[in-house]
């Protein structure tokens, strides 16, 4: 196969093997985004996220990562469900109703490079979902995925934006993909829905307001300035997005290691307040929920509820 060949073939086994999209850039230095992020970073919108601060350069070249790297081979996995948790009781993103996303997509990368490694020849590379200094929504919009949303993530005109990102670095020169274009003109729905004002310019948002920062990554106390308008979130938060016009074309994905346990789904406020470690262990086992521990689960629970009682 030729250099076109090759590129159609990887896009098309991607495609057979669920991934909702495949684009290619060629792996370069990040030029644009490094004034960016420096400044993200000196302006400690990262929180505790200190491992942000870490290994600066390799987030912003991927030849640090994978040093025969020539191609980063980008893909996204819709995850919109299918089910909702009811409005009126405690809540987790979406993202998190199922197994693991780490789990799911890792073997579907390993699976896709695997056929690369068979069809087309001997191929080097590693592949990457969400654990490694990589900037995966810029690489997204490189290889002509989507544009950045004012709430900061990847958004699909056809498509919407419930998906997560992952990525092939590979030692294979393929076609690249053109840069689309950011459509979302004038709306500001997500920043005026936001419950803590995290967004703070449009395509900017400030992790250490953020609910999905507040409730997996931070370890201490919630501030207690946030609990005016919190939403009843314990785990996540999929409020803008959930608000964002163009997820109204969003479908629902097929992947069965997504779907929720049945008991998941009908967990009410008081289950969750109730909720003991070994359940918390039975039902969350490779799960996304796993992340924040059940002391952290428990921490939120208690933030929203503990005044209430």
């Amino acid at each position: 196969m030729n250099r076109t060949q090759q590129t159609n073939f990887i896009k098309s086994q991607a495609l057979a093997l669920g991934f909702s999209a495949c684009g290619i850039s060629k792996a370069a230095f990040l030029e644009e985004e490094a004034p960016r992020l420096e400044k993200w970073l000196k302006e400690e919108r990262n929180g505790q996220m200190k491992y942000m601060e870490n290994h600066f350069d390799k987030r912003l070249d991927p030849t640090l990562l994978v040093p025969v790297a020539k191609s980063v081979v980008s893909l996204l996995f819709n995850y919109k469900a299918n089910e909702k948790l009811p409005n009126d009781q405690l809540k987790i993103s979406t993202y998190a109703y199922g197994e693991d996303y780490h789990i799911v997509i890792k073997d579907k990368l390993f699976e896709l490079l695997n056929i690369i490694q068979t069809t087309i020849g001997k191929v080097e590379g590693r592949a990457f979902v969400d654990s490694a200094p990589i900037l995966e929504k810029a690489w997204a919009i490189k290889s002509g995925l989507g544009w950045l949303g004012k709430n900061g993530n990847l958004i699909q005109k056809q498509a919407g934006s419930y998906f997560f990102l992952s990525e092939l670095i590979i030692d294979l020169e393929l076609d690249t993909d053109t840069i689309t274009t950011d459509h979302c003109g004038t709306c500001n729905a997500c920043m005026e829905a936001c419950p803590t004002q995290a967004i703070y310019e449009p395509h900017k948002v400030d992790g250490s307001k953020c609910i999905s920062y507040l409730t997996i990554e931070l370890k201490e106390e919630i501030p207690p300035q946030f609990k005016e308008t919190w939403e009843n979130w314990i785990f996540g938060c999929d409020v803008c997005m959930d608000v964002c016009p163009w997820n109204r074309f969003a479908k629902p994905h097929q992947e069965p290691r997504f779907k929720p346990k049945p008991e998941f789904l009908e967990m009410k406020t008081q289950d969750w307040i109730e909720i003991t470690e070994d359940t918390f262990g039975r039902l969350f086992k490779n799960s996304a929920l796993s992340r924040a521990k059940y002391n952290g689960l428990k921490k939120n629970i208690d933030f929203l509820i503990k005044p209430r009682l």
